[in-house]
């Protein structure tokens, strides 16, 4: 009954404090401004993928009642393919504001086409996007700082701390109690606008659960680093300094310093590096001899080698079959790519070990679907559409099959992951 009676006094206590009042009423609104920009993202990126897919249905009609040769058809056709955002990508968009989440692919060399991109917003790629992720991983700590740092010099201040300390019993948990009630406070201000959203969203309850806890897990960290250092027996402004010198050092100097050291140990090429590969060696392939192209395609698909050429100038097999060998010429280097950003996101999920900020923001990325390993599943979904795209029309190029508008219902349709 004591700690309830104890539990309740802080409250009460609290509720007076126009301090802490104005650092929740400030941590509920811009938590509400996170979440909001987030859905209002979410929602942009769905409508436009609604549009896209209608506008992909037309065209396509549009150029199979145009073309009546499998050769042409293959070359105009655009198909459409997508990464729809998670239903929690409003908390942590990630890699979607700097990698392609849709392409509008042809039959012509792929690798070139994955690694294409639109161009976002200037000023998004240079400072991020505030939603709840950043919010919380890099604005939080600095408020619970503010809340927590004077706990004790306050008190000494005022002059009520030697009869705080005598008449609490027990000291050590008189201040923890404190800090206990001001940061459950800011937590309940934070998490509330992301439950609602969530349930806006329609949110999976078992993601919303584990993102909460990761958040809880996050603001005691803050709280108890708060409530240690505040103990010192020195003035609010030391503390203060202290303090916030520790955030910047693991949300700003640590990560940087590692970002860079991660960037010089493990070097990747670049998807420009690959795009440039690729579109020399479709180019290079026109001056080539035809047998020298057909032979390296023919290595990687024997089951085409005995189709019948035909003695003109021009034919579609030669065409695609120097798209695909530029695809296989770049292989290596698109392997490195992708398996050199694997191996930083690796060693960088260790060291986020020690930099608490980035650890938050990669662990509400991977449950909102927009890490790394998410990106990549949409490259490797879109490479094995494209596959399935190149099986429908090889048959039909290799064995000179006549065109027959009604085979085109058998024509691949991309899979939503």
């Amino acid at each position: 009954m004591s700690n309830l009676n104890a539990l309740m006094r802080e409250v009460i206590f609290t509720t007076r404090d126009w301090t802490v009042w104005f650092w929740l009423i400030i941590v509920l609104s811009l938590s509400a401004v996170s979440v909001w920009s987030g859905l209002a993202e979410v929602e942009r990126q769905n409508v436009t993928i609604q549009k896209l897919v209608d506008a992909d249905k037309k065209e396509l009609l549009v150029e199979q009642n145009k073309f009546e040769h499998w050769g042409y058809l293959a070359y105009y056709s655009f198909h459409l393919t997508y990464d729809a955002p998670s239903d929690f990508a409003y908390a942590a968009m990630g890699l979607r504001d700097s990698q392609p989440w849709k392409h509008r692919i042809r039959m012509l060399a792929l690798e070139g086409q994955i690694y294409e991109r639109d161009v976002g917003n200037p000023s998004v790629a240079l400072i991020g996007r505030f939603d709840f992720a950043f919010f919380t991983a890099f604005i939080i700590p600095i408020i619970i700082i503010m809340i927590l740092y004077d706990l004790r010099s306050s008190e000494q201040t005022a002059g009520r701390y030697a009869l705080l300390e005598a008449t609490a019993g027990k000291a050590s948990s008189f201040w923890a109690l404190r800090a206990f009630v001001r940061s459950g406070a800011l937590f309940l201000s934070l998490i509330f606008p992301l439950i609602i959203a969530g349930i806006i969203s329609g949110t999976n309850p078992i993601t919303l659960l584990l993102a909460t806890f990761v958040v809880l897990v996050y603001v005691t960290f803050w709280s108890l680093i708060s409530v240690y250092i505040s103990a010192w027996r020195k003035p609010g402004s030391v503390i203060l300094m202290t303090l916030v010198a520790f955030w910047v050092m693991t949300a700003v100097i640590l990560p940087a310093a590692l970002r860079i050291t991660i960037d010089k140990v493990v070097p990747v090429p670049s998807g420009a590096d690959i795009l440039m590969l690729q579109r020399e060696a479709v180019n290079d392939a026109w001056d080539l001899p035809r047998e020298v192209t057909m032979k390296a395609f023919f290595e990687r698909h024997p089951q085409w080698s005995d189709y019948e050429p035909v003695e003109d100038s021009f034919e579609w097999q030669w065409y695609y079959a120097f798209q695909q060998v530029g695809d296989q010429q770049t292989e290596d280097l698109s392997t490195a790519y992708g398996d050199g950003r694997l191996q930083r996101d690796y060693i960088a999920s260790w060291i986020s070990l020690l930099t608490p900020p980035a650890l938050l923001e990669r662990s509400l990325q991977s449950l909102a679907k927009t890490d790394l390993n998410s990106s990549m599943d949409y490259e490797e979904s879109v490479r094995a559409y494209h596959a399935s795209l190149r099986a429908f029309y090889y048959s039909k190029f290799f064995r000179n099959e006549p065109f027959d508008k009604s085979l085109l219902k058998n024509l691949p349709k991309f899979i939503v992951h």
